[in-house]
């Protein structure tokens, strides 16, 4: 490991150098202007094991150095060592506090030097080798997270294409609702992890709908009351199908299928939550699965215009839909029209004409 060894005196630098050559393993390297030494610190902090600075220096004292030292990431707990004359208690108070981790005085005794130089590259050593073991732990624990993540998003293909097989317009449609899902939990302060995670749960919020008769899904005119009913029931099913799983991505997708038909005011399905006792997670995949229903052609009915639709979610903010959330998919509207093509927006303005 190098040792960086900084004195506005050649002399003293020679004497501390000298001391410390003999140590295995250890490369020193002098200065006597700290703003070169401070440049080579950069430079070279993954490789310094040690600093070693006089105090009275032109320019930067030793404080000053050590601080400016211990402001480069790498070398933030890098053993540092202050060599000075001065005995005063409130030196060696502001040196530790600047980092300081021990003191040698002036002259310096090289077998001293040698003894305590040795101790702290063994301490830096240790430091690394803790260090660079926590790195490797990291990385294994990314590369189990990214296994795991990598079979839940099989499990959710293999969900959405059983669902697809009943209702051709299925996936185009879950891509957009998680797509949606994304942008408004960006607008409402999710972070990433958040926001990737309920985006991968909205793709199942229709599951239940496996379980539909192809009578009632697929029926092109609007349902009897029983059927009505019947379809209503594909909330809790989809909460039963995703539902007792250890995965946190299937524990909030079971929450987003029995949850994104409740309504803010309580009058939705099947459990009439009301305001925030919906969870979050349902409250924003109800705006997007809404507004993907109304911008696209279904069985039983033409698709909206963007401008209608956008309407509708503003009057129906406080009734139907959560109003913070209705405000943060409006703060997003712009990156909805992005992803919308132009011939889609010109086929769904002439179907509402």
């Amino acid at each position: 490991m190098l040792a960086l060894v900084l004195d506005d005196a050649e002399m003293n630098n020679l004497l501390v150098v000298a001391a410390i050559r003999p140590i295995l393993g250890c490369q020193p390297h002098d200065f006597t202007v700290p703003a070169e030494a401070l440049a080579f610190a950069r430079a070279h902090a993954s490789e310094i094991g040690v600093v070693i600075t006089d105090y009275d220096m032109p320019g930067m004292n030793g404080v000053e150095f050590i601080r400016a030292v211990r402001a480069i990431p790498k070398l933030a707990n890098v053993p540092t060592v202050m060599v000075t004359s001065h005995d005063q208690r409130s030196l060696r108070r502001e040196a530790l506090e600047a980092g300081a981790t021990d003191f040698l005085a002036k002259p310096a005794d090289p077998v001293e030097v040698r003894a305590r130089v040795t101790n702290l590259l063994a301490l830096s050593q240790a430091h690394r080798a803790m260090r660079d073991h926590a790195a490797l732990l990291a990385r294994e624990v990314a590369a189990a997270v990214a296994l795991v993540e990598e079979r839940e998003r099989e499990i959710v293909s293999t969900l959405m294409r059983a669902a697809e097989n009943r209702d051709a317009d299925t996936g185009d449609h879950i891509a957009r609702v998680s797509a949606y899902t994304g942008l408004i939990a960006e607008a409402l302060g999710l972070g990433p992890a958040e926001r990737r995670l309920m985006s991968l749960a909205a793709t199942m919020h229709d599951v239940g709908k496996i379980a539909v008769p192809d009578a009632i899904l697929l029926k092109p005119g609007p349902l009897t009351p029983e059927e009505r009913c019947e379809m209503e029931r594909h909330a809790e099913r989809g909460q039963r199908i995703l539902g007792g799983s250890a995965s946190e991505v299937m524990r909030l997708a079971a929450d987003i299928a029995v949850s994104h038909h409740e309504r803010w005011d309580g009058t939705g399905y099947p459990n009439r939550l009301k305001g925030e006792a919906i969870p979050l997670a349902g409250r924003v995949v109800a705006v997007a699965d809404v507004f993907d229903a109304l911008i696209t052609e279904r069985p039983y009915k033409q698709a909206w215009s963007l401008e209608r639709a956008r309407r509708y979610l503003i009057e129906n903010a406080g009734a139907h839909f959560d109003p913070r959330v209705i405000n943060a998919f409006l703060d997003r509207w712009s990156q909805v029209e992005g992803a919308l093509s132009p011939t889609r927006l010109r086929d769904s303005d002439v179907a509402a004409a």
